[in-house]
């Protein structure tokens, strides 16, 4: 009995564009005001981090990617200068409307803050620096590493290959935190291992 090929970089890709072709087919494409008014309520929702409010969003409610298109579509993001949400609206604006959609999307995602933010810049400078301030604060803060730590492990499960998922994750961890390497050489090192790795699965698959 011929033996089955491993799964590797060529494999995962070839899926991931047969579900993103098979996907745009069963969605409608939004119209610029759907866009507009879609990254919007993630700009707004986003206290502590936009990122999860955008994957549910796009994967979760309006089903404009999967999962797996989800994460190639950030990991490509994040290779690109500018803030990763930022990006990933452009992207997403582009693939459903075009250029006038790349524009639409992030124009969505930041009226709305940009507009917050200025109403509670004007609030802190008045009243910073009360304890209930101040606590409100740390609150924010801690709500927004538990959402960004329940994205990432939704990523995660949505990997084909899960087994590399926690290795991968602790090497970045203990990079990070631990060695206080900068995020460039975290990215750069990922980058090389990821292909490494691509490259000797697809020369066992020969």
């Amino acid at each position: 009995m011929p033996s089955q090929p491993n799964s590797g970089w060529p494999t995962d890709f070839h899926h991931t564009l047969r579900l993103a072709v098979d996907h745009s087919q069963k969605n409608e494409r939004p119209d610029l005001r759907a866009l507009f008014f879609a990254f919007s309520s993630v700009g707004l929702s986003g206290f502590g981090g936009v990122l999860p409010f955008a994957r549910r969003m796009l994967v979760e409610q309006r089903h404009w990617l999967s999962a797996e298109e989800f994460n190639a579509q950030l990991g490509l993001c994040q290779f690109l200068p500018g803030p990763n949400v930022v990006n990933l609206a452009v992207v997403v604006g582009k693939r459903q409307a075009g250029l006038a959609g790349a524009i639409v999307a992030p124009l969505g995602l930041l009226a709305g803050p940009l507009v917050v933010v200025l109403l509670l810049a004007l609030l802190y400078d008045r009243y910073g620096e009360l304890p209930l301030a101040q606590s409100m604060l740390r609150g924010v803060a801690a709500a927004g590493a538990g959402l960004l730590f329940a994205m990432a492990w939704r990523m995660g499960a949505a990997l084909r290959d899960k087994a590399l998922f926690l290795p991968f994750t602790l090497l970045v961890v203990i990079g990070i935190a631990g060695l206080r390497w900068p995020m460039l050489w975290i990215m750069l090192g990922g980058l090389a291992l990821s292909g490494g790795l691509a490259w000797w699965r697809l020369g066992r698959q020969k």
